[in-house]
């Protein structure tokens, strides 16, 4: 063996150890799921200086560790795809990945609310038998585990879990959520990924990054702490969106809250490196206090921000209990969303009705119209007109009011009225400046835009001078 052999040999062996000490960054695990239709960066840390290569479906990928031993190499969109193939990353073999969407949850408890814990209140209602029949092996979930860092926590274990029976009876597949209980993944993340699979028959990825109490703040990029602690591993994932249920921690913000959520949508929009990430989520369902001022906060935020869609739950609160069981309708009117503006589904309502335009008539009725609502219908368990309305006049005194619209029909448990315009009004104001909606107890709507089904959700107006 002459010495341009032996230094060649040498050469190789350094190479084959450099690159089997590349190591991928925490999400990419066995059993995950790469998002579809863009680029997928994938990273992790080597040997300053090292070469990395990443290779999956036919394509291979090479760069090289800086001086802080930080990678990055980007595969190029591909189509979604039900086969289990293998990443390969330096020396590393990551099995069992499949293509299609990819969406993260957070939020507080409302989201946190699992679809199965050991604890029977703090769970979804339909869970038990929801985890017995989805049985969809390429549906993946990673729930973490509740971590507030100063600095990014970077080296989670980050275990990748199908929507399978064997899963949802392994205790393993659960994680401490709150102090008293373990659960399973988020229910409305849960259902979520569900109406997204079934209705586009692809794989779905899911990341359950949730925490019950939080504030808004700590989930803002970078180093708000929990962002630190449970988000910031997987940016910049290649993803969709992200669904979001919060603000009753916020719930003293008013109006305030709407520049937060700005602050927060921009913040994880630039963290993971997508101009058009995607943020749907929930406004707060009514309990036994007002989120009022929160309530129309969340709308202006949805109004003002592209990229966003809201779901209206003024219908499914309950007062006795401020985590609501039936997580499922939730779930489907995020999903609504996803699917029109994403997935192709155009002739999808999923927006509930907003405003358009106000006037005050000669008979001194607000006269309202509204987008994505050419009919009404109210529907209330006493078959009572629907409540929520109040007008007030120059004296800032609200009244109670009715809707005044002619009924088409009026069946055992509701009301359809004529007219795409609603028409309120009470007697005792002859000359309406002010109307809102949704402002007082009980604060629960009942009154739905028969082209969707959605609610009419809390809104306020003044009249034109």
């Amino acid at each position: 063996m002459n010495s341009r052999t032996i230094i060649f040999t040498v050469a190789s062996v350094a190479a084959a150890v450099a690159g089997a000490a590349a190591i991928p960054a925490a999400p990419f695990a066995d059993n995950m799921v790469l998002q579809r239709g863009m680029r997928v960066p994938v990273w992790g840390t080597a040997q300053p200086g090292e070469n990395v290569t990443v290779s999956f479906a036919g394509q291979t990928k090479r760069g090289t560790a800086g001086t802080d031993g930080r990678w990055r190499v980007d595969l190029d969109p591909m189509a979604a795809s039900k086969e289990p193939r293998t990443l390969v990353i330096g020396e590393r073999k990551i099995a069992n990945v499949l293509v299609g969407e990819v969406w993260l949850a957070s939020g507080q408890s409302n989201m946190e609310d699992p679809i199965l814990s050991g604890n029977s209140r703090y769970r979804d209602g339909w869970g038990q038998t929801m985890t017995a029949l989805a049985r969809r092996s390429d549906i993946r979930f990673y729930t973490s585990p509740q971590c507030k860092m100063k600095k990014p926590n970077l080296n989670q274990k980050i275990v990748w879990r199908d929507f399978s029976a064997k899963t949802f009876k392994d205790p393993n597949a659960r994680v401490p959520i709150c102090l008293w209980t373990k659960g399973l993944v988020s229910a409305v993340g849960f259902y979520y990924a569900l109406a997204i699979h079934d209705a586009i028959d692809v794989p779905v990825g899911l990341v359950d990054v949730s925490w019950g109490g939080s504030r808004l703040e700590p989930w803002i990029a970078p180093g708000g702490e929990m962002w630190n602690g449970m988000v910031a591993a997987f940016a910049p994932m290649a993803c969709r969106g992200f669904i979001w249920y919060q603000g009753c921690s916020n719930s003293k913000d008013g109006a305030a809250y709407t520049g937060k959520m700005h602050t927060l949508y921009k913040s994880w929009a630039k963290a993971f490196c997508n101009p058009d990430l995607k943020m749907y989520f929930v406004q707060l369902a009514p309990f036994n206090r007002s989120w009022y001022d929160v309530q129309l906060a969340q709308a202006r935020f949805a109004a003002e921000e592209k990229n966003t869609g809201m779901a209206v739950i003024c219908d499914l609160g309950n007062p006795y209990d401020i985590h609501p069981n039936d997580k499922e309708p939730v779930a489907r009117r995020l999903a609504l969303h996803a699917l029109k503006d994403i997935y192709g589904f155009d002739d999808v309502i999923a927006d509930s009705p907003t405003l358009k335009s106000s006037r005050v008539d000669e008979h001194g009725r607000f006269v309202l119209e509204f987008n994505d609502a050419t009919s009404w219908y109210g529907y209330t368990p006493n078959n009572a007109a629907p409540d929520g309305f109040e007008i007030a006049g120059e004296d800032g005194v609200f009244h109670p009011a009715r809707v005044a619209n002619q009924l088409i029909e009026k069946g055992r448990k509701g009301k359809m009225y004529e007219g795409r315009e609603l028409i309120v009004s009470n007697d005792k104001v002859k000359a309406p400046k002010r109307l809102r909606y949704l402002y007082s107890k009980p604060w629960v709507g009942s009154l739905y835009a028969g082209d969707s089904g959605l609610p009419l959700g809390p809104f306020e107006v003044t009249a034109a001078k």
